[in-house]
């Protein structure tokens, strides 16, 4: 039995995790591509192409050793073949107050209850492939770090500090992100999940970005931003700042949406700019929407 707080379940739904089978983590970076395809780096292991031969040790399976050569010899050796290098795929999460807010229609479901789902998404991919994974909570009372691993060992520990994952403060300061700059190696993959307008976030992205890091990100939205339904006097608040605004919803609403689709495209713009891939997700969409637009899946368009 699992351990509370490390059901997949408890993050993915069912249906979603069944479409999951139709993605694969890749990263461009690992093979010099323009586009995202497959990581091909190789190391020796229990792959299908032949590499050499190695001295049998403990612990080594049965079916690599190579019996017409013990047969000859009277001596164990293992048939060792090239297969492609794990990849180590950090996930970070923005866990800021602003990551709290949710959708009067779907009460619970907010960003950061999504930003776990779609953390869980790719963990699960990391973990069919014999991917690393690891995560990365960014909130102004410090950054909290689980190194890459792998097996099913490394997603209950992954599932329960996503349990316990809470929305409050502010996006960290400079000082409290030098575990990204020391953690994070050349060629690993690095999937952003936030609502991505802070200045904070921004400024993490385009910086690994001009270190070489494969970097992608996933905007959280509410369905509220999107479609801005409020009519009649509201009160709007900003939950990092404190700030308020009383207006009339109605009287808001294009100027807001103007606003806000302007402000979507810019930071769209400095993004592919820098090289960052980028999908978003709305609240009220299919969690593995943005999985399938990173990750280039055909069928993607039947889930908009």
């Amino acid at each position: 039995m699992n351990a509370p707080g490390t059901r997949i379940a408890d993050f993915i739904p069912p249906a979603v995790r069944a479409r999951l089978k139709d993605l694969r983590l890749t990263s461009r970076r690992a093979v010099g591509l323009q586009g995202l395809g497959l990581h091909h780096s190789r190391s020796r292991g229990a792959g299908l192409e032949f590499a050499q031969y190695r001295a049998y040790e403990p612990g080594d399976e049965l079916r690599q050793i190579d019996w017409k050569l013990y047969a000859r010899s009277d001596r164990f050796f293992v048939r060792e073949a090239e297969r492609e290098s794990p990849l180590a795929a950090w996930l970070l999460i923005d866990a800021s107050a602003s990551m709290a807010q949710e959708d009067k229609a779907r009460p619970g479901w907010s960003r950061l209850a999504a930003a776990k789902g779609l953390a869980a998404c790719i963990a699960e991919l990391a973990l069919r492939q014999g991917d690393r994974f690891g995560l990365v909570a960014l909130r102004d009372d410090g950054v909290r770090l689980l190194a890459p691993g792998a097996g099913l060992r490394q997603r209950d520990r992954f599932l329960l500090e996503l349990h316990g994952l809470e929305a409050r403060g502010q996006w960290p300061s400079p000082e409290k992100l030098r575990p990204l700059w020391e953690r994070i190696g050349a060629g690993d993959l690095v999937v952003l999940l936030s609502d991505g307008f802070d200045d904070g976030s921004i400024e993490v992205m385009t910086r690994l970005a001009a270190a070489r890091r494969e970097l992608l990100t996933v905007r959280i939205l509410t369905a509220e931003e999107r479609d801005f339904p409020f009519s009649g006097g509201h009160r709007f608040h900003d939950p990092e700042t404190g700030e308020e605004l009383l207006g009339d919803g109605a009287a808001m609403r294009a100027e807001f949406l103007a606003r806000f689709t302007q402000a979507r495209r810019e930071l769209d713009a400095r993004l592919d700019a820098s090289g960052i891939r980028h999908a978003e997700y709305v609240l009220d969409q299919p969690l593995d929407l943005p999985l399938r637009r990173l990750f280039g899946a055909r069928d993607a368009a039947e889930y908009a």
